[in-house]
């Protein structure tokens, strides 16, 4: 019996003939297992010290409010009928308190603030601190005194906390730590993003899934309605780092953005300006004294807040600047001859450099300052959400299998699978951002050992390298 041969009927035979020749995949396809492993040891590695750094800025957005709280008696007073002048009541905190120098005073900014007289060199201050010494404005009577630091004046509360969130109260050392977190912050968000609308949209659901996708569906939901602030957050705490801070005030110095200040010296010539904590000393009388000051000062627009501050030496003026950190910025100042009380040089905000404005707006908005409550409670849930992202990521680790193991989460080998079109500009990006961002660049290099070692190792022991 004789087999007849098989048959293709006329609509096969065209569909094999035209069926498409597989795709090259795209510059992506190579990418993404780096991108993927990238964002997986970061997480792993790096997740520890977002953590620190988000819970410890979640309490220090909290801080403002609590302060206010906190130092009740000492911030506000009962309205009175009229103030006394600005010399009665240094004169009266003085009395109180004749130790150190006068190092600055803040007129009460708010019918029912007090006035704070800022002492510098008291014994048993922080040399970088001042005593801020209350006032009632109206009676003269002195409501306490407590140490303050920095330009928002911050107290005692908040200025513990402002410590821990940025050095973990180790010094410059553990500055380190909230360097190296804004520095990758940046970088896990953007990996997050471009890893999750890489995804199929069905993969990307929550509802009505379960175990490690459903894990996945919030951590990556969440991460992408939040990126935009963990980039700002990431940029704008860099600015004021140890390392990469500095490459960014050397740039804006050589692009002439870098902040203006005021000349200070009444008898020509350059000066550095003033800090808070640098008065001539005595009770902050030289001159004309200080009601005249003042009164020059809001002849030339300067409404409150602000802040006076007395002559370094002989040769300098009082300084009068508006310190309003909230929108919008009031940033002006003057400088005034304390002989005749005339204005001698006038910097106003409006004037600045546009980075030098935008540096001042976006340290603000990362403190918690420039919008008051709202910015507060915005950066609390950023804070908020960084936790969950963390905890999320370390959940889908171990709902993997690999709790107990670093585990290999995609195939090595990858990057010589990207095209040299792609690979060349990436290493070079990347060699930049590492001069400029050091504890992304050297981290990042140990990251690039560390999968290699992993995968010798994987090698020599026979087993696979995918997960």
């Amino acid at each position: 019996m004789s087999t007849a041969p098989p048959t293709t009927t006329p609509d096969e035979a065209p569909e094999a003939a035209a069926a498409p020749a597989p795709k090259s995949p795209g510059p992506w396809a190579p990418l993404r297992p780096l991108v993927l492993r990238l964002h997986f040891y970061a997480g792993v590695l790096v997740a520890p010290f977002l953590l620190v750094a988000a819970v410890t800025g979640f309490l220090y957005a909290g801080a403002f409010q609590a302060e206010k709280i906190v130092y009740a008696h000492e911030m506000t007073v009962s309205v009175g009928d009229a103030r006394l002048p600005i010399s009665e009541q240094v004169a009266a905190a003085r009395k109180a308190h004749p130790e150190g120098t006068v190092a600055a005073v803040r007129p009460s900014p708010e019918a029912d603030a007090s006035t704070r007289v800022m002492l510098s060199g008291v014994e048993g201050v922080d040399p970088e601190h001042t005593l801020a010494v209350f006032v009632d404005p109206y009676t003269g009577k002195v409501r306490g005194a407590l140490e303050q630091y920095g330009s928002t004046g911050a107290l005692p509360l908040r200025t513990w906390i402002s410590g821990l969130h940025r050095n973990l109260h180790l010094g410059e050392t553990g500055r380190l730590y909230s360097e190296f977190a804004a520095s990758w912050l940046w970088v896990i968000a953007a990996g997050g993003i471009v890893l999750w609308f890489s995804r199929r949209r069905a993969l990307r659901k929550v509802r009505g899934t379960s175990g490690r996708r459903r894990t996945l569906g919030l951590h990556g939901t969440v991460g992408v309605w939040a990126a935009a602030g963990f980039f700002f957050l990431s940029a704008t705490g860099l600015t004021w780092s140890a390392y990469a801070g500095a490459h960014i005030d050397e740039l804006r110095t050589s692009l002439k953005q870098a902040t203006p200040s005021i000349s200070a010296t009444v008898s020509g010539g350059e000066h550095a300006g003033h800090d808070a904590a640098s008065g001539a000393g005595g009770d902050g009388e030289h001159g004309v004294g200080l009601d005249k000051i003042l009164a020059a000062a809001r002849a030339e627009g300067l409404g409150d807040p602000v802040e006076i501050v007395p002559p370094a030496d002989a040769t300098s003026a009082y300084v009068v600047k508006q310190v309003q950190r909230s929108w919008p910025e009031k940033q002006d100042s003057v400088a005034i001859d304390p002989a005749t009380g005339e204005v001698t040089d006038v910097l106003r905000f409006d004037d600045f450099p546009l980075l030098a404005k935008l540096t001042r707006w976006g340290i603000d908005l990362h403190t918690g300052v420039l919008f008051g409550l709202a910015n507060q409670i915005a950066l609390m849930l950023l804070a908020l959400s960084l936790v969950l992202l963390i905890v999320w990521g370390y959940r889908m680790w171990w709902q993997r299998g690999r709790g107990g193991a670093f585990g290999r989460p995609v195939p090595r080998g990858a990057w010589a699978k990207v095209p040299p079109y792609v690979l060349v500009p990436l290493l070079a990006v990347i060699a930049v951002l590492g001069y400029f961002v050091p504890l992304l660049g050297i981290p990042l290099a140990g990251f690039w050992v560390l999968d290699v070692v992993l995968g010798e190792i994987a090698h020599r022991r026979g087993r696979p390298t995918a997960a």
